[in-house]
């Protein structure tokens, strides 16, 4: 599904009315294509398995193959197989999670992603367990369902195309949104519960770095294979007050605009990203980088681990023997994160270029 297209109707479930509406889809806009997609019977498909992608809160979300789709649905009972596989829909008030109150996560009954958490549970009265909002937006995929005589939003899980139910505008406060969710189709652990491996998200590591305007920064690292999230922030400066925009452009804070990364090291290792940072910023400008000058725009790398910092270290003096840079100082910063606290930039400075077009005109230099 494109996912910045405006949902336009919906059918409130117990009164089969349909009504303009602009909802879901508001709440998924960064969402990228690979996260959702039509849902159809996955019985008689030839999906095949997409790219690893992932989601802000670390989960792969790459759409399975149709071969693994089929080997999971193995387990399935023949209830499940219909809901889930079909398109079917439970007997109201049958489910056998409709009254479960106990504090833990709903999973995809197919292929474990976490879809909803019991504090957006709440008791709705059409029969079917009811939420205001997944654990992640980007887990829960949205597609037209004009079945029935009527117009709906069919939801399903973005890994494996299982079909949850449907989502209906007249959900509680803050989202206003009902997602009317099969019990089959879930699969609930309670706080404190043993997770299995495909439920779990993937192991990362977090990076920091600053190299001039975070815009760039944040619109190249994002792009990175292996890059799960890149944010925007400052760091590096007077940790004893929170800055604004507006505290750093001054200079008085003395932070940098900073990007935190956060990345799956069996995808891109940290030396990669290393690399990369050279190859998007000139690490010998001091206080500026290009037409930006300032304290905020210098070079600086905030390490997260012992090993971080000494590979860093390392790096740093191996351009300075030889390469693109070696005929200039480097002037890169290196400290530890810990004793560089990093703060998160506004909104309007998060995900700048996706919101708003281009990217960053600043070059890429090649590789030595």
């Amino acid at each position: 599904m494109n996912t910045s297209k405006i949902i336009k109707t919906a059918a409130l479930a117990l009164l089969g009315l349909a009504i303009p509406v602009a909802f879901y889809a508001t709440m998924i806009a960064a969402t990228t294509a690979t996260a959702s997609g039509p849902h159809k019977n996955t019985e008689n498909s030839n999906m095949t398995q997409t790219a690893d992608h992932y989601s802000k809160s670390g989960y792969n979300i790459a759409r399975l193959s149709d071969e693994k789709i089929q080997t999971l649905a193995k387990d399935l009972t023949p209830e499940e197989r219909k809901i889930i596989l079909n398109d079917g829909t439970e007997a109201p008030f049958c489910g056998n999670l409709l009254d479960n109150k106990l504090d833990g996560v709903y999973h995809c009954r197919l292929c474990k992603l976490p879809l909803f958490g019991s504090d957006s549970k709440f008791k709705s009265g059409t029969g079917w367990p009811s939420f205001f909002t997944p654990v992640d937006p980007e887990h829960v995929g949205t597609e037209s369902d004009n079945s029935l005589g009527m117009s709906r939003e069919e939801i399903t899980c973005v890994r494996c195309n299982a079909h949850l139910g449907h989502v209906f505008p007249d959900g509680p406060k803050p989202t206003g949104l009902r997602f009317c969710v099969n019990s089959a189709s879930l699969e609930f652990f309670e706080d404190g519960d043993t997770l299995p491996m495909a439920a779990l998200p993937t192991k990362t590591q977090t990076a920091y770095f600053a190299g001039g305007c975070f815009w760039g920064i944040e619109d190249r690292y994002a792009k990175l294979p292996g890059v799960l999230d890149a944010v925007s922030g400052f760091q590096g400066g007077d940790d004893s007050v929170s800055p604004s925009y507006e505290d750093v452009c001054k200079g008085t804070t003395g932070h940098a605009e900073s990007v935190k990364v956060v990345f799956d090291p069996d995808i891109v290792s940290y030396s990669e990203l290393l690399s990369w940072f050279f190859r998007i910023h000139d690490p010998t400008q001091g206080d500026r980088q290009g037409p930006d000058v300032g304290t905020q725009y210098r070079s600086a790398i905030y390490t997260t681990s012992d090993d971080q910092f000494k590979e860093a270290e390392a790096f740093i003096a191996s351009q300075q023997d030889e390469g693109r840079w070696s005929k200039r100082k480097i002037t890169t910063e290196l400290r530890k994160a810990e004793d560089s606290v990093f703060y998160l930039a506004e909104a309007y400075h998060q995900d700048y270029y996706i919101r708003n077009g281009g990217t960053c005109a600043a070059p890429i230099y090649p590789e030595d």
